[in-house]
């Protein structure tokens, strides 16, 4: 079943599509739809789809397809890494100078220095480092406070859990002195830790709209 959203976004002329694993996520240049993997029909959207994918059981269906376009092999890879995710440079390429917070099931850190990648890391995301404590100890089962004073060392285990899985990635990103720009699912949550930098939950799709020139030039 499709939704009226959904429905409209499919519609559009040109379409770029960010797929993960269990999800793919449209956007048509104004809005954003998300629809499972598992029910999704690759035959439904008419127009040319520019697409990124982590998926690759969706993979050979998408290749049947004529309309869609797998933006991957027009990155130049070569200024990453060999194992680097495509949904990472792409987030890369939307930024020429910065540092970059993308806040999923996994934090990844990346710079960028005047449009040359400079290395990142990889830390665990909210839920993954909350279920961590959770595995050592019921009393370490709790949420993080992300209005922590990181300034000041805990005095109760709310903050002291925060304070160990925050204060590392807070030290390591603003020891850069670069811009921050968060994307991701838990974007908002981290966005109260670096409270100067920016939020930009369309970055993914910046990244790949600078790709179609390129593909059409080809």
């Amino acid at each position: 079943m499709i939704d009226e959203c959904a429905s409209t976004v499919l519609e559009s002329a040109i379409l770029l599509c960010d797929i993960g694993n269990t999800s793919l996520h449209f956007f048509d240049g104004k809005h954003t739809c998300r629809m499972s993997v598992e029910h999704f029909d690759t035959t439904v959207p008419q127009a040319k789809v520019y697409y990124i994918n982590v998926n690759p059981e969706l993979e050979a269906k998408l290749q049947e397809r004529s309309n869609w376009i797998n933006i991957k092999p027009y990155v130049e890879t070569a200024k990453y890494y060999e194992s680097m995710g495509i949904d990472r440079m792409m987030v890369c390429e939307a930024v020429d100078h910065g540092i970059i917070i993308d806040a999923g099931s996994a934090i990844t850190v990346d710079i960028m220095d005047h449009k040359t990648y400079c290395g990142g890391f990889i830390y665990p995301g909210v839920s993954a480092m909350q279920q961590s404590y959770a595995n050592i100890s019921s009393r370490l089962n709790d949420s993080f406070n992300f209005e922590l004073d990181l300034d000041k060392m805990p005095k109760n285990t709310k903050d002291s859990i925060s304070y160990g899985f925050l204060r590392p990635l807070y030290t390591e990103v603003m020891r850069h002195n670069k811009p921050v720009i968060i994307t991701g699912g838990d974007a908002a949550r981290l966005h109260r830790l670096f409270k100067s930098a920016r939020v930009d939950e369309l970055l993914v799709f910046k990244g790949m709209k600078q790709m179609i020139p390129r593909i059409a030039s080809c």
